[in-house]
């Protein structure tokens, strides 16, 4: 009959419509579905990490007999911070974050060595960590989830920290060059464990980092 109309078929209305209908994903639902945890969630964990090396490190200073068990210990809270901190810093710079993640195991191994009295000579640990905190502080500066005084006293520390490289230079700044590395690392972690990271600039630093790989 001239007046009736056809009916388009299943296939052509679910293609025609439910195309339409569909909405593309979020920034964030596209960037959570491949980075697991929440970035506040892990900033939150590697504060408490962060946290625990301070203690053991305290333990070890004060107690010479759990100065071995309390070194081992420090070294694999700090192995779990290197790698949130990886993955938080990542969309900041891929590669920056993976060398200052290898700089850091390089000297979480140097204290482990330390418990069984094994480690070298040199380089001291505590020299690799003022590379490590140089690194982060420069990620932090270049983030825009955490404040850039942050990286500031993280590079401040870091250059503490480099003074162990040399022992006739760190014996004569002794104690006082071990202050810029403890300020700036524990200001680190209480930012962490109290405030976190701002979660939506990290999602939206997240997927600009993404579309200028694609």
């Amino acid at each position: 009959m001239r007046g009736h109309r056809p009916v388009p078929s299943d296939g052509a209305f679910t293609d025609s419509n439910v195309g339409k209908a569909r909405k593309p994903a979020s920034r964030r639902e596209d960037t959570n579905s491949t980075a697991g945890a929440s970035p506040l969630f892990k900033a939150r964990i590697a504060g408490l990490f962060y946290l625990l090396v301070f203690v053991t490190g305290i333990v070890s200073l004060v107690s010479v007999r759990s100065r071995g068990a309390a070194n081992l210990v420090a070294s694999g809270c700090y192995v779990v911070v290197t790698i949130l901190f990886y993955q938080l810093f990542k969309p900041v710079s891929r590669g920056l974050s993976l060398l200052a993640a290898l700089f850091s195991l390089v000297g979480c191994v140097l204290g482990a060595l330390m418990s069984f009295h094994l480690a070298p000579a040199w380089p001291n640990s505590l020299g690799v960590f003022g590379v490590y905190c140089l690194l982060i502080g420069y990620l932090i500066l270049k983030s825009t989830f955490l404040p850039r005084i942050l990286g500031a006293l993280m590079m401040f520390g870091g250059l503490g920290w480099l003074t162990f490289l040399s022992d006739g230079l760190a014996g004569s700044l002794s104690p006082f060059n071990m202050a810029p590395g403890i300020i700036g690392e524990l200001a680190l972690t209480l930012w962490l464990l109290v405030k976190g990271v701002n979660a939506e600039r990290w999602y939206e630093q997240a997927a600009a980092a993404r579309e200028g790989r694609s």
